[in-house]
């Protein structure tokens, strides 16, 4: 599936014992966000082994659960509260490949969307 709305990480650790109601719990109470929206939030747990992420569609949540048997997420350190910045769907994609969400490798647009 591909988010339709937008995408959060939420930074910080998350404990990965919660399911649905303590996510979304997270999202309404400590972020101050409605998790019945159209983002999706992306959790992580201390040792960057275990990814989660939640989001509503049409009449309940989706729950995604990703476990590595071997290595690490590159999980940004901003703080140890939880917290929630906006990434792209690239960015997101580079995640989930294992890549920092600053790849500076990556190619560079030649035309800003703005003006085209």
């Amino acid at each position: 599936m591909n988010p339709k709305g937008d995408i959060y990480l939420v930074t910080g650790n998350t404990d990965m014992r919660k399911s649905i109601n303590g996510l979304s719990l997270i999202v309404s109470d400590v972020l101050e966000m409605d998790p019945l929206s159209r983002a999706w939030f992306v959790f992580c747990n201390r040792p960057r082994d275990k990814l989660k992420i939640l989001f509503w569609d049409t009449n309940g949540f989706w729950l995604y659960y990703r476990r590595l048997e071997k290595g690490r997420f590159k999980w940004p350190v901003i703080t140890d509260e939880l917290e929630a910045i906006t990434i792209t769907q690239h960015q997101l994609n580079w995640l989930l490949s294992g890549l920092s969400l600053t790849v500076e490798n990556a190619h560079k647009p030649l035309f800003d969307k703005v003006n085209r």
